[in-house]
């Protein structure tokens, strides 16, 4: 690979190291503190599962859902409100799941069928559902009792997976775990190179093989970070589920590949016999599902729910997929660059949290990030035509 090549294709993972060591010398090393690698992990868990969802509406030509934070903030309402009044906690959870999947199948109906833009369609849920959420919870903010809900979802101090093994000062479940998904990588890796190899498929192995490694090392070393504070948070077992599920659904799957034709040409792919009306809704409708599930996530972390969670949520998980590769355009982005850009926003604001830099100016960071992510997508089209 040329060198030019290389910078184009691992841009944000280079701006991730890049971020990650400047924080690490401006904080004077707090920021890679196990606490602090874990509270990475549960205070952006919404935007992993939020983001992963959004690249599919990003996927279908540069379209985004603005009503998502609304319905995390609605659904995570209904489900508290249920459980405070008596509901088993596990049909809360499905009704919030439920509500979610309901409010994204409206949406997409009339993006679909109708032919509303998706912007207007999803501004108007934005304020109908931010208003509902009042109405559901009167204004008032509503505690979550259940300890049972709170220990599974993610929330509290003792929502992590049990050491099994007894290590005294480091969580030995934690590294058992972390060194078997290592290794699962290398041999997934190694499998995929056969078949290639088999089939005659042209590859650059060696690139591949470091590629690999270098994660199959940084797998191990945040195990080693999460073992050292409390092992494995409960939310980074459903963010690790919405990730490996989507990101099977987008490269392995027909619906995947719909979505990024339609993306790409949304015309050609009409005529090649796809309802491209259908891959819309279902992008949508996965949308508000993931919101649903967001919302579930949300309220255990925060231990209740309030009329205004959620604000701002629909623009980190845009931000995301976009400082994560996805095209301004459609047709273009991976779930691997979803977690890259996630943990890029993550890092900036615990970075920018630790060094005691005003909120505001915090903002104005993200959106210059967001800003150059874009204008580099932009540019590298310019250059193809």
């Amino acid at each position: 690979m040329k060198v030019g090549d290389f910078f184009k294709k691992y841009t944000m993972v280079l701006a991730l190291v890049a971020v990650a060591i400047f924080f690490s010398i401006t904080t004077q090393g707090k920021i890679l503190f196990p606490q602090n690698i874990n509270n990475l992990i549960s205070q952006n868990g919404y935007v992993f599962v939020l983001a992963s969802g959004m690249l599919l509406c990003i996927l279908t030509g540069g379209n985004i859902d603005l009503a998502v934070g609304s319905v995390v903030c609605f659904s995570g309402a209904i489900g508290v409100v249920m459980m405070e009044k008596g509901v088993n906690m596990w049909i809360a959870a499905l009704v919030m799941l439920l509500v979610g999947l309901a409010i994204g199948l409206f949406q997409g109906f009339w993006i679909a069928k109708v032919f509303v833009p998706p912007f207007i369609a999803t501004l108007a849920g934005m304020y109908a559902f931010r208003g509902l959420s009042n109405v559901v919870l009167n204004g008032f903010t509503v505690t979550i009792s259940n300890q049972t809900f709170l220990k599974i979802f993610g929330g509290g101090a003792d929502c992590y997976i049990p050491d099994f093994l007894s290590g005294k000062e480091l969580n030995m479940t934690c590294m058992i775990v972390g060194v078997i998904i290592a290794v699962l990588v290398l041999v997934l890796q190694f499998r995929k190179s056969a078949i290639e190899k088999k089939m005659g498929i042209i590859q650059s192995a060696t690139g591949d093989y470091i590629r690999t490694a270098v994660i199959a090392v940084l797998i191990v070393w945040v195990a080693w970070k999460l073992a050292s504070y409390k092992g494995i948070p409960t939310v980074l077992i459903w963010i690790s589920l919405v990730l490996l599920i989507y990101n099977y659904v987008t490269t392995k799957t027909a619906i995947g590949r719909y979505l990024y034709a339609v993306g790409g040409n949304e015309k050609a792919t009409a005529l090649s016999g796809v309802n491209t009306r259908n891959v819309f809704w279902f992008a949508y409708a996965n949308m508000g599902f993931l919101a649903g599930l967001a919302g579930i996530l949300n309220v255990a972390r925060m231990t209740n729910a309030q009329p205004t969670f959620g604000q701002g949520y629909e623009m980190d998980a845009i931000a995301a997929c976009f400082i994560g590769g996805a095209s301004a355009y459609g047709g273009t982005g991976k779930i691997s660059g979803v977690i890259i850009g996630a943990i890029l926003m993550g890092l900036i604001n615990q970075g920018m949290s630790i060094m005691g830099i005003d909120s505001n100016y915090q903002r104005v960071v993200k959106g210059l990030v967001l800003m150059l992510a874009v204008m580099f997508d932009v540019l590298s089209k310019r250059q193809k035509k």
